[in-house]
């Protein structure tokens, strides 16, 4: 039995705005696909294993499906962590799981934000790394490398010809010096970040090396509630678990450890640079996505996403317009975003971690317009779904549809509102919003108090299983 195994909980700062906290850069299209990362890696193995299984922070869990959903792609589960604790403690997470259906399963542990241009070579080497693991060795992909890159730690190994070697070691990220010594060098391979292992090897090294990753992985798991497609974890055992990549907590101790190579044009997209780097250009060098007129620009990446752009006369930079956000970076510079970000003076300011585009499990809202004294959205519910059954203390609202039709809770009084009718809800006042129509439905809420804060929901009734 083979298992893929998506990682999805990361956040993508260095390519920041697009990517935020709550919408990482997984969940986005970039470059030249049509497809998000996630979409991506998920088709890339579909028809050639079993159902993947997805790890996810509990944040993303409907992100998660509906971006499978939205083109057929199928999943055997959903586990949520409820919080980040790195590539350990998540693989020994999905290890429990699959050990329990399968004690000689097959484990191919992939993040979710790569890149991989060439897709009948990286089947091959998966093949070569599940031959290997079935003989108890866990495998990791080094990258063929293609130039002195700075961005990557390295593997050196020693490959014969069977198709895979002996890791002699790991090392961090070179400089550029360094860098160009490995390539000259030839045995240097960048580290993808990619597994292959049985399950229960990688259990026994794990419990070997790293114990207290192995039982409070082992106790969170058994603690788990299952929840439709999802699998929720003991939230206090897993925020207990050491947070520690899975090179450190075993690759990089263990005997067991392997390396195939992968010969293929490979991108962990980590930062603005990369994207570009990988994309399709025009013949002067510039990657363009939007609404954008450029006079003389050479080697330049510009994404809009909506706003109409103009540039003249420059050449290798970096600019990343959104609705609430802007980058402006030398070309090479902007790698410095994720450091730049944590130095931010409280308070935080919220376009760090959100879009204006906010997604729920019923569909989506955009803010506006915001003051200290109202808030303007534009909710938008999917075909037959429904907000949570909810009170507000600090703030009252006003709904006004403008596309479909509302089923609407207010107190004791459940009415329908159709296009260009509106209502009242007073602080306080328990009310719930739902589209019971075939197509979605479209509302502006306008929120007048004095704090509009999410944490100003109180929910008593939620068909997602949201508390809070």
């Amino acid at each position: 039995m083979i298992v893929p195994v998506i990682l999805s909980g990361g956040s993508g700062t260095r390519l920041w705005p697009v990517s935020r906290k709550a919408f990482p850069k997984q969940f986005h299209k970039l470059g030249n696909d049509n497809e998000t990362l996630l979409q991506s890696t998920v088709g890339r193995l579909s028809g050639l294993f079993s159902k993947p299984l997805i790890v996810c922070n509990e944040e993303h869990r409907f992100i998660v499906a509906e971006q499978l959903r939205s083109i057929k792609l199928q999943h055997s589960s959903i586990i949520l962590e409820p919080i980040g604790r790195n590539t350990a403690p998540a693989a020994a997470i999905a290890a429990f799981h699959i050990l329990e259906k399968n004690q000689d399963a097959v484990m191919i542990l992939l993040p979710s934000d790569h890149a991989i241009e060439d897709g009948d070579s990286f089947r091959d080497s998966i093949n070569i790394a599940i031959e290997t693991a079935l003989a108890g060795k866990i495998v990791t992909f080094g990258i063929v490398p293609s130039r002195p890159e700075t961005g990557y730690g390295y593997i050196r190994a020693n490959v014969g010809k069977d198709g895979f070697g002996k890791i002699v070691s790991f090392k961090e990220k070179p400089d550029k010096e360094t860098a160009e010594k490995f390539l000259n060098k030839g045995d240097y391979f960048w580290n993808s970040g990619m597994f292959v292992f049985k399950v229960k090897t990688f259990l026994d090294e794990l419990l070997k090396f790293e114990s207290e990753v192995f039982e409070k992985a082992k106790e969170a798991y058994e603690k788990k509630v299952a929840d439709s497609d999802f699998i929720r974890l003991d939230n206090q055992a897993f925020s207990n678990c050491p947070n520690i990549s899975l090179d450190i907590a075993i690759m990089e101790q263990t005997t067991k450890g392997v390396m195939v190579p992968l010969a293929t044009n490979w991108s962990d997209l980590g930062s603005w640079e990369s994207i570009w780097l990988e994309s399709n250009k025009t013949p002067q060098g510039n990657l363009i996505k939007g609404n954008v007129n450029i006079h003389n620009l050479k080697n330049s990446l510009i994404h809009s996403t909506r706003r109409f752009v103009s540039i003249i006369d420059l050449e290798d930079i970096i600019l990343i317009d959104c609705d609430d956000a802007l980058l402006l970076s030398k070309k090479g510079s902007s790698h410095k975003i994720k450091d730049i970000l944590k130095n931010i003076s409280l308070p935080r300011p919220k376009q760090l971690d959100f879009h204006k585009k906010v997604y729920r499990p019923w569909g989506y809202f955009i803010s506006i317009d915001e003051t200290s004294k109202y808030q303007v959205k534009l909710i938008n519910l999917k075909a037959g779904s429904k907000i949570s059954l909810q009170k507000h203390l600090k703030r009252s609202e006003h709904w006004i549809v403008i596309k479909g039709t509302a089923n609407i809770v207010i107190g004791e009084s459940e009415f329908i509102l159709k296009e260009n009718q509106s209502t009242y809800i007073p602080a306080g006042e328990v009310h719930r919003l739902e589209n019971a129509q075939s197509t979605s439905l479209k509302i502006i809420e306008i929120q007048t108090g004095n704090y509009f804060g999410e944490d100003d929901i109180i929910r008593l009734d939620d068909i997602y299983g949201r508390h809070s």
